[in-house]
């Protein structure tokens, strides 16, 4: 769970993740290359979507505001049966702490705030 929010970056427990936050159910990963929300790939996220079985979908920190994603990039998700929820960083951490206590089987990419 993200546990609160430090300058631009996260706090999961005692570790802050000051350039962006990659999340599955099982690990919390820093984000240093996180690109802008319209240079989103799949390349970009690495091995988020690795997961088994696959994440209902992706949470998405489009930083400090609500950002749309690149249409060819949910596009691509959606073609995985991947859905994608944009929302601005803190709406999206919060939400994670939510769906994940619901055990929902989900992934997040968190831009910094």
């Amino acid at each position: 769970m993200v546990t609160g929010f430090s300058g631009k970056g996260f706090r999961v427990k005692d570790d802050v993740f000051p350039d962006g936050l990659l999340l599955t159910p099982a690990r919390a990963l820093r984000w240093s290359d996180a690109p802008a929300p319209e240079q989103l790939t799949l390349a970009v996220l690495g091995d988020l979507l690795t997961i088994d079985p696959l994440p209902e979908f992706l949470l998405l920190g489009t930083g400090s505001g609500l950002r749309q994603p690149p249409r060819a990039f949910v596009r691509e998700l959606e073609n995985m049966g991947i859905g994608v929820e944009a929302m601005d960083s803190r709406a999206a951490a919060r939400a994670w702490g939510v769906l994940r206590a619901e055990e929902r089987w989900i992934v997040a990419a968190l831009l910094p705030l």
